[in-house]
C-alpha cells in the first residue's frame, strides 16, 4: 500500500515530516480521526517499504552498469582485433607494392632490351635486304593493295551480274508499265514575260511624264521593266514567277483600256493578283483531283497552284507532278506498297520550290510548310527524303525518289541553256582526266554518259570498276545536272603487225 493511497484515504488533512530516522505527524484536530499509535505504524511501514524500493533499484542498476560494461569491454576487444587485422593486411599490401616496384623495374628492363634487340635486327635487315625501312613498308603495302584491288574488282563484278542476272528483265517490265502509265496529254506550259505593245504611243503612255507611271508599276508589281530591247514588246523581269505573271495581266489590261495612270495602275494590279490567284488554286485543285488527291487544306492546293507558273530545267512542275505521280501510284501498286503515301509523296514533294521569301533548299522549305499541316508522318519523309538529303526509311520514299528521277530524266523532259551545258560537259570530262592512267575522256548523249578511255599499261583490268566507282562519286558530290551519268571506263590492248 503506497504513501499516496493512504493519504487519500483518511477524512483529516494530515502532513507528513520526514527524516531519515524519524517521521513527525502535525494533525489539526477539526474531525475525530485515527489515533497517534495507528498513523505511527503506518508510517514505518511506508519507510520500511521506501527503504526496500530504494534497495531494489540500486541493486538493478548495479546489475545494468555491469552488463553495459560487460559489452563495452567486448566492443573494445573486437575494435582491437579488427585494428590488429587491418595493421597485419597493411604489411601484406606494403610487401606487395615493393613486389610489384621490383617487377615493373624487370619489365622496363626487358623492354629496353628488346628494343635495342630489335634495333639491331632491323639494322641487319635492311643491310641484307639493301632496303629501308619505309621502302620495305611500302613494297608490302603495294603487294596487299594489288591483292586487295583484284579480290574487290571480283566481288564488284559478281554482285553486278547476279543483280542483271535476276532483277533486269523484271525491272524493265514494271518501269516501261509505270511509264506508260504516266504518260500525259497535259502540255508543258512556258510562260514568256513579254507584252506587245501597238505604237510609240503606247510606249509613252506606260512611261509616263518624266517615268512616274512606270515607276510606280515596278514599285508595285515588284517587277523590272525594259523596253529597248526588242521593238514593239515589253520584258518583265523577276526571279518571282507569280509577281511576273501579275504584272503581265495588269499591264496587258492597261494598255487595252489606254488609260495609264499611278492609280488606276494600283487598281489593275489588284485586280490582276486576285485573278492569277483564282487562276492558281482552280490549276491546284485540278491537280490534285487529277492524281485523285480530295480534301487537302487549301493553302496546300493554293501552292500547288504555283506550279503553273514554274519551271525547272524548262520542265513545267505541273506537267512533272502530274507524271511523276502516276509513275508512282504505279510501281507502288506493283511492289505492293503504300499507294496513298506514295500518292501524296509525289505530289508534294517539289512543294517547296514555291515557297517564297525564305532562305533554304526546296527540300527543306517544303518539310516546313507541310509539317503545319500535321500530314502523315511517312508523307512528309517522302518529300524530305526524295533527293537523298537523308537516308530512305521507307520503300515509298524509294518510289518517290524513283519516280522523281523517271519523269526528270526521260528523253524531252527538261532542256537548260547552253552555256551552263558546256560548262558541265567539259566538267564531266575535267573530273575523269584528273585521275592517273586516263588517256582520254568523252561526255556524250547530252552529257548523260561519261565514256573514260584509260592507258592500259597504267590501268589493269581489275582497277577498271574501282576508277568507274571513283569518278561516278566525284560526279556525283560535285555537279549538278538533271537525270543520271553513266559511267563507262574502257581499256583496249591492240598489237599491229604489218606484212610486207
Amino acid at each position: 500500500m503506497s504513501l499516496l493511497s493512504i493519504l487519500k484515504s483518511k477524512s483529516a488533512p494530515t502532513r507528513l515530516f520526514t527524516t531519515k530516522s524519524t517521521v513527525a505527524t502535525v494533525t489539526k484536530p477539526t474531525t475525530p480521526g485515527p489515533d497517534l499509535a495507528q498513523i505511527q505504524s503506518t508510517a514505518r511501514e511506508i519507510i520500511l517499504e521506501a527503504k526496500d524500493e530504494a534497495i531494489r533499484i540500486k541493486d538493478q542498476a548495479v546489475r545494468d552498469a555491469r552488463e553495459r560494461l560487460s559489452e563495452i569491454e567486448a566492443q573494445a576487444k573486437s575494435l582491437t582485433q579488427k585494428q590488429q587485422e587491418l595493421t597485419r593486411q597493411d604489411e601484406l599490401l606494403n610487401r606487395a607494392r615493393i613486389g610489384l616496384d621490383e617487377e615493373d623495374k624487370k619489365v622496363e628492363k626487358l623492354k629496353g632490351d628488346l628494343l635495342g634487340k630489335q634495333e639491331e635486327l632491323v639494322k641487319k635487315l635492311e643491310k641484307i635486304a639493301s632496303l629501308t625501312t619505309d621502302e620495305a613498308r611500302e613494297i608490302l603495302l603495294t603487294e596487299i593493295r594489288k591483292k586487295s584491288t583484284a579480290q574487290i574488282a571480283k566481288a564488284i563484278k559478281e554482285a553486278e551480274e547476279k543483280a542483271k542476272t535476276e532483277s533486269d528483265e523484271l525491272a524493265r517490265e514494271i518501269l516501261v508499265d509505270a511509264m506508260r502509265a504516266g504518260a500525259t496529254d497535259y502540255v508543258a506550259e512556258f510562260t514568256v514575260s513579254t507584252v506587245a505593245i501597238p505604237d510609240e504611243e503606247t510606249k509613252g503612255r506606260i512611261i509616263g511624264k518624266e517615268g512616274r507611271n512606270i515607276r510606280v508599276f515596278e514599285k508595285v508589281s515588284g517587277v523590272d521593266i525594259s523596253m529597248d530591247e526588242t521593238p514593239g514588246e515589253i520584258r518583265l523581269s523577276s526571279f518571282n514567277s507569280v509577281r511576273r505573271e501579275i504584272a503581265r495581266v495588269a499591264l496587258t489590261r492597261l494598255i487595252k483600256d489606254g488609260r495609264i495612270q499611278p492609280a488606276r495602275i494600283e487598281e489593275y494590279l489588284e485586280h490582276a493578283r486576285l485573278d492569277v490567284e483564282r487562276i492558281m488554286f482552280q490549276e491546284g485543285e485540278r491537280l490534285c483531283h487529277a492524281v485523285g488527291v480530295y480534301n487537302l487544306p487549301r493553302e496546300i492546293i493554293a501552292m500547288l497552284g504555283k506550279f503553273k507558273f514554274r519551271s525547272s530545267y524548262g520542265q513545267n512542275m505541273i506537267a512533272h507532278t502530274l507524271e511523276e505521280t502516276q509513275i508512282g501510284i504505279r510501281l507502288a501498286q506493283e511492289v505492293k506498297a503504300n499507294v496513298d503515301t506514295v500518292r501524296l509523296g509525289c505530289l508534294l514533294h517539289d512543294i517547296g520550290k514555291v515557297v517564297d521569301d525564305i532562305e533554304g533548299s526546296h527540300v527543306e522549305l517544303g518539310v516546313n510548310f507541310l509539317k503545319k499541316f500535321n500530314l502523315p508522318i511517312a508523307v512528309v519523309d517522302c518529300v524530305e527524303q526524295h533527293h537523298e538529303d537523308k537516308e530512305f526509311t521507307s520503300q515509298e520514299s524509294v518510289l518517290v525518289y524513283i519516280a522523281d528521277a523517271i519523269s526528270g530524266a526521260r528523253p524531252g523532259a527538261r532542256h537548260e541553256n547552253v552555256e551552263d551545258y558546256i560548262k558541265r560537259l567539259n566538267r564531266l570530262e575535267e573530273i575523269a582526266n584528273s585521275h592517273e592512267g586516263v588517256a582520254e575522256s568523252f561526255a556524250i548523249q547530252a552529257g548523260r554518259e561519261l565514256r573514260v578511255v584509260v592507258t592500259p599499261e597504267k590501268v589493269a583490268d581489275d582497277q577498271l570498276p574501282i576508277l568507274a566507282s571513283t569518278i561516278k562519286d566525284e560526279i556525283q558530290n560535285s555537279l549538278t545536272y538533271p537525270g543520271t551519268v553513266k559511267v563507262t571506263v574502257v581499256r583496249e590492248t591492240r598489237a599491229i603487225e604489218v606484212a610486207k
